[in-house]
């Protein structure tokens, strides 16, 4: 059974301020190339299966993408993989622009 937690925009915004965490956007490349939450990583979700190794050791990781199907998917498989406090954007970026937070061009910093 997975074990997420839903996060409003908003509360991700404070959450972003306030503890560390691992941002995580799962869109495809082309939809980041309209750009990204700051700070976030860039994995495709179909890259997800692949490289999950490497966010079980994170505390914090927040999953999103453009309107929340595919980062929901992507928060499950990570619960479900031992990961510890999972969370998933509700809306994705669509909900995160309607809250007035910006993105940010993507570069190299962000690629995997």
């Amino acid at each position: 059974m997975s074990a997420y937690s839903d996060i409003e925009a908003t509360d991700l915004f404070n959450m972003m301020a306030s503890q560390p965490l691992l941002l995580v956007d799962v869109r495809n490349d082309d939809e980041v190339a309209r750009g990204i939450i700051p700070g976030a990583m860039h994995l495709p979700l179909a890259m997800l299966p692949v490289q999950y190794e490497q966010l079980t050791k994170i505390e914090n990781i927040v999953f999103y993408c453009h309107s929340g199907i595919r980062s929901a998917h992507a928060a499950a498989f990570a619960a479900n993989k031992g990961c510890k406090h999972v969370y998933h954007l509700v809306g994705g970026t669509l909900a995160w622009e309607r809250a007035g937070y910006p993105l940010a061009p993507k570069d190299e910093r962000n690629k995997k």
